[in-house]
């Protein structure tokens, strides 16, 4: 199941976001002392006191020859392949760094905004405000590296990195639930590319191969149809050693809709050729949608842009998948 881990600055925000992202989605907020309670329930009360001032303490044993670090993370492991959660601190992005469906979000701001939002949260004057920031940015930090080995500052570790001093805690979940969507979707369809015995061909950045696609791109875009360029081929045909000899990889596939488009806007030989693949796709992997967008179909879309200008003759030859 996904989980959605935040790295948090104190004073950032991170727990108002981490809060209100829960609620969205309706999945439980993971904290510190919800962990606590719900791996540790027969921890000792020096244990726990241990464990709240003492990060290398996680390495000690729990039970079993466990130490507390690893029964907490198969513990997390285990819970998200049940159900998904928000994951507030402790190192989850580390625990949870080689799973595909787990987005990692850091919450930052610079000094001087943490600095103020301290001082009001906690009515202190600026010197006191200065040392418990600094003493729980040197927690943190100290925590995640003597338990994981890392630095929590590491911008590699995240997906998706949110300054609140210029993005509010409305703005900044907008932006997770954004790329959570765009995530789960490119996972979604590496998982299926798998399964089905297909290629996935998802890039970054899409670069098309002649203006029709670009055109094309342009009128989804016009329409707020949500698309994917080419992320997956099928392969249709073999040879004797299992090489592939002939695949087929739509231009557009539709999110919304669960459908791939393959535009054909001119000569008829490669219409003929791109229907046939079309059939043996269907053939080899039921229950994909795939429907081929004809010339006139193209044109009567591609005519309400202002400034379309027609695609040219020998496009279609560079397009011959």
């Amino acid at each position: 199941m996904p989980v959605i881990t935040i790295s948090r600055q104190m004073g950032s925000l991170g727990d108002e976001i981490a809060s209100a992202l829960s609620r969205k989605l309706g999945w439980q907020l993971i904290t510190r002392d919800l962990l606590m309670e719900r791996f540790f329930p027969d921890i000792k009360p020096e244990q726990r006191t241990s464990l709240a001032e003492s990060a290398k303490f996680y390495l000690s044993e729990y039970k079993d020859g466990k130490s507390f670090k690893d029964v907490l993370s198969e513990s997390l492991l285990s819970m998200a392949e049940k159900e998904s959660a928000v994951l507030l601190g402790f190192g989850s992005q580390l625990m949870f760094s080689g799973s595909d469906d787990a987005l990692h979000i850091r919450i930052i701001a610079s000094d001087s905004t943490r600095l103020s939002r301290i001082e009001k949260q906690f009515h202190l004057p600026d010197t006191s405000a200065q040392t418990l920031l600094s003493s729980t940015d040197r927690k943190h930090k100290r925590f995640v590296s003597h338990v994981f080995g890392k630095d929590s500052s590491d911008l590699s570790l995240y997906h998706l990195i949110l300054n609140t001093d210029h993005l509010s805690v409305d703005e900044c979940v907008a932006s997770i639930l954004s790329a959570f969507h765009e995530h789960e979707l490119r996972m979604r369809i590496k998982s299926e590319t798998r399964s089905e015995g297909a290629l996935d061909h998802q890039s970054e950045m899409p670069v098309f191969k002649n203006p029709s696609e670009a055109e094309f791109a342009k009128i989804l875009d016009m329409y707020h149809i949500d698309w994917k360029y080419e992320p997956k081929t099928f392969p249709v045909e073999w040879d004797s050693e299992g090489n592939v000899t002939l695949a087929f990889s739509p231009d557009f596939y539709l999110t919304r809709f669960d459908t791939y488009l393959e535009l054909t806007t001119m000569n008829q030989k490669y219409v003929t050729k791109k229907n046939r693949k079309l059939k043996k796709v269907k053939e080899l992997y039921p229950g994909t949608n795939i429907k081929i967008v004809y010339k006139k179909d193209f044109l009567e879309l591609a005519e309400r842009l202002k400034g379309f200008s027609a695609p040219e003759k020998d496009e279609e030859a560079r397009d011959d998948h």
